[in-house]
């Protein structure tokens, strides 16, 4: 019962860490776009 339990909250953390990071790129990859392509240079 409680290792399932444990299991179960690696593997949420897991998923949360892996939106965080999607976001993160997401982000990073967008900024890149805007300062290099969009600026006002």
């Amino acid at each position: 019962m409680v290792k399932g339990m444990s299991g179960m909250m690696m593997f949420g953390m897991g998923l949360v860490w892996l939106l965080v990071t999607i976001v993160l790129v997401l982000g990073a990859a967008a900024l890149v776009k805007y300062l290099f392509f969009g600026g006002g240079k």
